[in-house]
């Protein structure tokens, strides 16, 4: 995986994860993480997770199967059922 992606994507889930927690936090009335400083983290929490958050699955979806890394892989099909499961 390129040095970009691998960027985005360590990026993508940390700031994803602050931003879930601070919404957690929020609606059970538990202390939110601290509030974002910089230009760097103002623009994942406040920017990019809302946006994100606002995409519909499949667009989302689209998305990462456009993106090299090991979220492209996927499950196997199911084995055969074979006769009776008694």
């Amino acid at each position: 995986m390129s040095s970009f992606f691998r960027w985005l994507r360590n990026n993508s889930e940390h700031y994803l994860l602050v931003a879930a927690h601070q919404k957690l936090a929020k609606s059970q009335g538990a202390p939110a993480p601290r509030p974002p400083k910089g230009v760097k983290e103002i623009f994942w929490l406040k920017i990019f997770a809302p946006t994100y958050s606002l995409l519909p699955w499949p667009l989302r979806n689209k998305i990462m199967k456009a993106m090299p890394g090991s979220h492209r892989k996927t499950w196997a099909p199911p084995p055969r059922l074979q006769g009776p499961a008694v």
